[in-house]
């Protein structure tokens, strides 16, 4: 079994965009209030707060009289704040992320409904103090007898409504295959593959630059706090969610079709993080979303039986000559195409080192050990 989201547009009544609207400014003062107490406690007296301490903060808090509103909204969204708080602090301190920030109203926000504050009957969704059933749109059908274990509703900041619904299934995984590919991942084309063939990059922000610095140049013309400011706003994050959703629905296609055609991947494990700290192509690298890009390809491959296999990030697949092995002293990023000193092979840079990360993927496979530029 595997937990799978399906995600759904709905049209909230106003009494019901009211609730959530105060549910989700509730959850948001309660997130924003413990990683106040957190950080103090902290700096103040070098003391850790857990989740029971906060949970126990909630509960005084909920008693003040300023603060009577929080019993007007499900607690269990308040609660499940507290623990996402919990898992954001949990990453800091394992060095997998950066300290937790506050929560702000302009980026919309998110509550989260476990069973006990949700129902789910007969295709329609009720959440907790809310009489009637979320007016969604199912754009596809839920597997058979599926029994969502939580829902999580979403305002973006272009104001749209979401609810995406956690679903235990069974996938089925696809017939093997014989098909091995090896991914080299790039700027003018997204990925080149071993065999190959270049997939073009749609560059959605490039694409959206000249609608969205107009939108920008408008916002910043108006008073601050504002109704047209507001709306302003909202129309510089429809283009933000315009690019963000182009570029979600190519990747997902793409990688789609990737898991579907290979039985075994092999990618380069960049470090695009450190990679953006190049603000000469940080833009570039950032449209072109490699993260999101791995990440899809390593759940899918979980999904449907296919291996995923990352190669070092040190191996010089560019410089290494696929035919020969020799290795070149340097290859600047100017130079997309070369010829091999020691065999006189004339190679295409990424598609050189596309049938270099196959090589290297493979090794990974036989030998259980990383590929690191001294060939071990």
């Amino acid at each position: 079994m595997s937990q799978k989201a399906f995600k759904f547009r709905f049209y909230p009544t106003a009494e019901q965009e009211s609730l959530l609207r105060r549910t989700l400014g509730c959850a948001r003062l309660v997130y924003n209030k413990a990683l106040s107490a957190r950080t103090e406690a902290w700096y103040g007296e070098q003391k850790r707060v857990s989740y029971n301490d906060t949970s126990k903060m909630l509960t005084e808090w909920k008693r003040e009289p300023d603060l009577y509103f929080l019993k007007e909204v499900s607690s269990v969204a308040l609660q499940q704040g507290l623990r996402h708080l919990q898992g954001a602090f949990t990453n800091f301190w394992a060095g997998r992320a950066q300290y937790p920030n506050f929560k702000k109203k302009r980026n919309g926000g998110s509550a989260e409904f476990t069973k006990s504050a949700f129902k789910y009957v007969d295709g329609h969704v009720y959440v907790a103090k809310c009489a009637e059933a979320l007016p969604m749109r199912w754009s596809r059908l839920l597997p058979p007898g599926a029994d969502p274990s939580t829902i999580t509703v979403k305002l973006s900041p272009a104001g749209r409504w979401t609810v995406s619904l956690l679903v235990d299934v069974d996938i089925e995984p696809l017939p093997e295959s014989s098909n091995q590919v090896g991914i080299d991942l790039g700027i003018s084309s997204l990925l080149t593959l071993s065999t190959g063939e270049k997939v073009a990059n749609p560059k959605g922000f490039k694409a959206k630059f000249r609608k969205l610095r107009k939108s920008q140049k408008a916002l910043s013309r108006k008073q601050k706090g504002s109704s047209n400011r507001h709306k302003a706003r909202l129309r510089v994050a429809r283009v933000h969610a315009e690019i963000a959703d182009s570029r979600k629905d190519n990747l997902h296609k793409l990688t789609t079709r990737l898991v579907r055609e290979n039985q075994t991947i092999a990618i380069e494990d960049l470090a695009v993080s450190n990679m953006v700290k190049n603000h000469k192509l940080a833009q570039a690298i950032s449209d072109a979303s490699w993260g999101e890009l791995v990440r899809q390809l390593e759940y899918k491959s979980d999904w449907y039986g296919r291996t995923l296999v990352k190669v070092d990030r040190w191996f010089p697949s560019s410089k290494r000559c696929h035919c020969c092995g020799h290795v070149v002293d340097k290859l600047p990023l100017n130079i997309r195409d070369w010829v091999c000193p020691s065999c006189g092979t004339s190679h295409d840079r990424d598609v050189n080192a596309a049938i270099n990360v196959l090589a290297g993927g493979l090794s990974v496979l036989a030998c259980g050990a990383s590929v690191r530029p001294d060939k071990h």
